[in-house]
């Protein structure tokens, strides 16, 4: 099997789904809630493809996506932390945004989610790298 393809090394679709499925098992907390992020960001990319292709399913269908992972952030906030008050009224924000821009294509409101995901990621990814670098390297199996 050729596993090269223009100098480049090509996994076979099974070894990389099994690697997906391993960075899933193998993450931290705090690197789950980034790939949410991401996910999240990358649906709400998706449904704005799919509003300027007339594409009414996939609109859908990624908003849909884009909402399941807010109503995952939203379910595991830390209720104890002070700042999740905020965070909560944030992501209710986000989800309600894309609830209206599935019945009114509304890009504007798109546009705001989007920039609150992107606003969450871009903090995040920031506490995660401070938190590894103040402790001690863990192994990973």
């Amino acid at each position: 099997m050729n596993l090269m393809k223009g100098g480049a090394f090509i996994l076979p679709a099974n070894a990389y789904k099994a690697y997906q499925r391993n960075s899933i098992l193998t993450a931290t907390q705090g690197e789950l809630t980034l790939m949410l992020y991401n996910g999240c960001i990358k649906f709400i990319r998706q449904a704005r493809m799919a509003i300027d292709n007339h594409d009414i399913a996939g609109k859908n269908t990624y908003l849909q996506k884009a909402q399941a992972i807010i109503s995952e952030l939203m379910a595991t906030l830390d209720q104890k932390q002070p700042i999740a008050q905020e965070m909560m009224r944030l992501y209710d924000f986000v989800n309600r945004s894309l609830i209206a821009v599935n019945m009114k294509d509304d890009r504007k409101l798109l546009d705001s989610a989007e920039n609150i995901m992107v606003m969450f990621r871009d903090t995040w990814k920031q506490v995660i790298e401070i938190t590894q670098k103040k402790q001690p390297k863990r192994d990973r199996v």
